[in-house]
């Protein structure tokens, strides 16, 4: 039995599959989030869901959580000492993320060749300003640190080596850039390293806390999995070393929530209707399109593989406001709806008194709509209209804004570019609690057919619970040097002269096979794609002296099957 958990804005969500037996739904829940204690709504969630089944039959929880996420939004991360070694060209300086942003001399080429040492002096003094600030946890990041990482590695020894452990006031970790993937975009591995190690005390602490929670519940045994922005899951143990891949995870949870509930074929657009928030996501052909060089965290682009889904403040309990004449909903969350008991009427009040939805208190909402609209000199009538307007006009707005965007440049989903390639919807899907309320409002505004699937309104831990672990690696190899190299690893082996393309592309699969088999992940070879392979001939002197090869490869994002297995 596989237990899904997403956590979100308004609810936690919670369901168990048997996938034993056609892929069911054998339990659902929803507790409400406590933002300032996300172990609680978590806890909660488990409690619910297991007093529902058979506990000892549990085998896996993968969970979707927004730790990360709201750390960051809400600058609740620790304090981080970022070390470059950069050498000529790009000032690292335009990308400081943090002002304990330090810059050593030294430098390493495209090939790996270290050009200069790197001055120690300088490193010395810049750990001990870190640490004199109260620094506990560094990013350590090279321009060309995939080619070579010996810069990034003397960083980590001087930060955290120490012969006495006792008397040592070494760093608690450090985040080494190499190992965030292969790309050579600098910039963006410096705000990759830096987020990391910002969230990293954090999310530990999480971590080690649902551990303990598995455990007082009597699943000590249970495999836990954290959903990734990219629609895959990562073991918890590997989660620990790279938190930062978990940031956005909830959108992450809605696209492969769809996936496992229907079966896609066109161009189509996916509303998950949260409690908070609307995450609009586009398929092409079919496929969900993912974000291919990292997504942006304020104004700093990422490392961070994620599938492209937009979000905005329209959401159940988004509060609705009267500005002059103007009806307005969202986009902020000034607590529950009131037919929950809050105090404040929401999109869901509306949608209660318009007869399309009976959820909670329904008279109270009635009664709340009628109040707040004799205050600004409009029947309630009107305001409930005007209010689901509002929102269905937002969320269609917002979808066409994203579809020229997408629309604007080239197409990658989650499979490959699809070239020359114009997204034009064929279809809705709608997800979240307030799905089947807003259907015919969709879908007038649309024009499309529109689809509300079964367990729309626990889809995300649905899709939470059946997404398969994604993984992915870099292999460069330098025949000159007889050298090859993955920067994800820091695996590192002589070549012969001889080696070429077709054996990189051989070793990368089987690379990803065994660090996968070490996290306890079987891979199946259709599991398995290259995603990039290339060969270039190096040439000395009229003469071809080596090549210069690259291979990518991952297992791309999916679910593991679908419900009710379709």
């Amino acid at each position: 039995m596989l237990l899904g958990i997403d956590v979100g804005g308004t609810h936690t969500d919670a369901v168990a599959i048997d996938i034993e037996k056609g892929t069911t739904v054998l339990a659902s829940c929803k507790v409400l989030t406590h933002h300032d204690d996300l172990l609680k709504s978590v806890t909660e969630a488990l409690e619910t869901i297991l007093g529902k089944v058979d506990k000892d039959a549990v085998t896996q929880l993968n969970l979707s959580t927004t730790l990360s996420t709201n750390a960051i939004v809400q600058g609740k991360t620790e304090d981080v000492g970022v070390i470059i070694s950069s050498g000529p060209g790009i000032d690292p300086h335009n990308y400081m993320p943090c002002k304990d942003f330090h810059v050593i001399d030294g430098s390493i080429d495209h090939r790996g060749n270290e050009i200069k040492a790197l001055s120690t002096r300088q490193l010395t003094k810049a750990i001990d300003s870190c640490r004199e600030n109260g620094v506990r946890v560094f990013a350590a990041v090279g321009k060309f640190s995939t080619r070579n990482p010996r810069h990034e590695n003397v960083i980590r020894r001087m930060t955290c080596d120490c012969k006495d452990e006792e008397a040592c006031d070494h760093a608690d970790f450090v985040t080494l850039g190499h190992q965030l993937g292969g790309a050579l975009n600098f910039p963006r591995r410096v705000a990759t390293a830096y987020f990391n190690c910002s969230v990293w005390r954090l999310y530990n602490e999480f971590a080690t806390a649902v551990e303990n929670a598995l455990a007082d519940m009597g699943l000590k045994h249970v495999k836990v999995n954290m959903l990734k922005a990219d629609g895959g899951t990562m073991p918890l143990p590997q989660s620990r070393k790279m938190p930062v891949q978990s940031i956005f995870s909830g959108p992450a949870a809605s696209v492969m929530g769809i996936i496992a509930l229907t079966d896609i074929f066109h161009d189509s657009v996916i509303l998950d209707i949260g409690g908070t928030t609307t995450d609009i996501a586009i398929f092409a052909d079919g496929a969900p399109l993912i974000e291919r060089d990292g997504i942006s965290i304020g104004s700093h682009p990422t490392l961070v593989t994620a599938l492209k889904v937009h979000s905005i403040g329209i959401g159940g309990d988004s509060a609705i406001s009267v500005v002059g004449d103007d009806v307005r909903v969202g986009p902020n969350r000034l607590g529950p709806s009131v037919c929950f008991g809050g105090e404040r009427v929401t999109l869901t009040d509306a949608l209660n008194y318009k007869g399309v939805s009976e959820v909670g208190d329904v008279d109270a909402s009635k009664k709340a709509i009628d109040e707040y609209a004799a205050n600004h000199s409009i029947s309630g009538e009107k305001l409930a209209a005007a209010a689901v307007d509002y929102a269905s006009e937002a969320i269609h707005t917002a979808t066409h804004k994203l579809l020229n965007e997408i629309n604007s440049k080239p197409v990658y989903t989650i499979h490959e570019l699809v070239e020359n390639k114009r997204v034009i919807p064929k279809k809705i899907y709608l997800m979240g609690g307030p799905a089947q309320a807003m259907k015919m409002e969709v879908f007038r505004r649309f024009q499309l057919s529109t689809e509300v699937p079964d367990n729309y309104d626990v889809a995300n831990a649905i899709g939470a619970a059946l997404t398969r672990t994604t993984w992915e690696l870099e292999l460069f190899a330098d025949t000159q040097r007889n050298v090859l190299f993955i920067p994800s690893l820091s695996y590192r082996e002589n070549v012969p002269t001889s080696y070429d393309q077709a054996d990189a592309e051989k070793d990368a699969i089987n690379q990803l096979s065994m660090q996968l088999d070490n996290m306890g992940v079987f891979l199946q070879k259709e599991d398995a794609q290259i995603t990039h392979s290339s060969s270039f001939n190096m040439v000395e002197g009229m003469e071809q002296v080596g090549k210069n090869i690259r291979v990518k490869c991952q297992v791309r994002p999916g679910v593991i099957t679908t419900l009710g297995g379709k």
